[in-house]
């Protein structure tokens, strides 16, 4: 690995007890937990030995401990490698260089399992929470897991500050990015290998915007993120400095925001998911219902946007000229019923922001070039004539953007795609 890595992995001698519950369909599944450190000798030996007697008496899994070191100044790395030395299943990930981000990607690249996770060393997140969170990556349901102390049913102890900085950070993260999830900060994620390989070929940050860049992309490329709440109780010596991090957090959002933009945060080469299908043998499906709900839902809101242009277009007509007029009615009217398009139809989320700029320029140009045809036609006319011709139009303009966000703009790959099942047997 780059950064100077090196791994000690146990020998086949050093191998635990098998998981509980002997050879049931969960005890085949590979987990490699990885616990990121960086000068932590004082927590690093409790923190593995509490995970290891957790591990051995409640994972259903075969589990792995991997203790990620990066570029530690102290005993940190000897210890660990004192610890492999003692116990099964734990080996050791040493990085030249510092980053918690680096420490994860590193690990998670050289290991062979299944699945993939990492916690905090200070062990804040409840632990009672981590077979939930492995399982629904075990079974193929979701593609990605992470803990929250935002949603419903989380109990956290922290102080005031950090707990403000984090709110704040994170309605920053949903107001600039429209995310799903609400903490993207919790060290307390997991993820299926052949999922996040592809992703950490994209993710630039090595320090603590690692998470978020991660989630981002996942996001961004359809991926099937869960969020699961846990107990957190915050550790006044972590070696988070809070303000600092925030700030690089935010210059990491701007950097994503462009990312996005130009089409770079598209990954390629992500295992596509499984179509919704019935359960039931004798299930009576509708056949083309969802593209024709999506079209119906698509035409209503087209309506409501082609209304708002027109109210806006006669009200700006009085003090501009029709050009003018019709960019500022357009503008105002995408503003407001782009996000109803996008959530509504599922329109938008399988192309870059980019492609849906370029499609809003034609739609601008169409309608804009309908209004210059009638001034060359007719110089003098009614206002009642261009409302008119502005309404069929946007109409017409309406189902050629249909067509392209829905056909000539969508990515392969993403999206609902019709694959074997045999695809959530692949990580056992």
């Amino acid at each position: 690995m780059d950064g100077g890595t090196t791994t000690r992995l146990p020998g086949p001698d050093e191998r635990a007890p098998g998981p509980p519950g002997g050879s049931g369909p969960l005890s085949s599944v590979t987990v490699d937990v990885v616990v990121p450190v960086h000068d932590e000798e004082r927590a690093l030996p409790g923190c593995v030995a509490v995970l290891h007697a957790y591990f051995t008496e409640h994972l259903p899994f075969d589990w792995t401990i991997t203790v990620a070191d990066s570029g530690s100044t102290d005993r940190t790395r000897a210890i660990a490698l004192e610890l492999a030395e003692a116990l099964p299943r734990v080996r050791v990930v040493c990085l030249d260089r510092r980053g918690k981000g680096s420490a994860v990607r590193a690990a998670w690249i050289s290991s062979t399992a299944a699945v993939v996770a990492y916690m905090d060393v200070d062990l804040s997140t409840g632990l009672d929470a981590l077979v939930p969170l492995l399982a629904a990556l075990a079974v193929g349901h979701s593609d990605l897991a992470i803990g929250s102390r935002l949603v419903p049913g989380a109990r956290t102890v922290r102080g005031a500050r950090r707990e403000l900085i984090s709110r704040g950070y994170n309605t920053l993260l949903r107001l600039t990015h429209k995310t799903r999830f609400l903490d993207a900060q919790c060290g307390f994620k997991a993820a299926r290998s052949d999922v996040v390989r592809p992703l950490l070929r994209h993710v630039e940050d090595d320090a603590w915007f690692f998470d978020t860049e991660l989630l981002l992309l996942a996001e961004h490329n359809g991926l099937r993120v869960l969020e699961l709440p846990v107990d957190w109780v915050e550790d006044v010596d972590s070696r988070v400095r809070v303000t600092r991090t925030a700030a690089a957090n935010v210059r990491g959002l701007a950097r994503i925001a462009l990312a996005r933009l130009s089409g770079a945060a598209y990954v390629a080469g992500l295992p596509p998911r499984p179509a919704p299908a019935p359960t039931h043998p004798d299930a009576v499906l509708g056949g083309q219902a969802s593209r024709l709900r999506a079209l119906l839902l698509f035409c209503v809101i087209g309506f409501a946007a082609t209304a708002t242009t027109v109210v806006l277009y006669t009200a700006f007509r009085t003090w501009w000229p029709p050009l003018p007029a019709n960019l500022a009615a357009v503008a105002l009217s995408a503003l407001l019923t782009t996000s109803a398009h996008q959530r509504s139809t599922s329109l938008g989320r399988s192309r870059s922001p980019l492609q849906a700029l370029l499609v809003f320029l034609l739609y601008c140009a169409f309608t804009s070039g309908s209004l210059l045809a009638l001034t060359a036609f007719a110089a003098r006319a009614s206002r009642w004539a261009e409302i008119a011709v502005l309404l069929v139009a946007s109409a017409v303009g309406a189902v050629g953007r249909f067509a392209l966000l829905n056909t000539a703009f969508r990515r392969p790959g993403r999206g609902r795609v019709h694959v074997p099942r045999q695809r959530e047997e692949s990580i056992r």
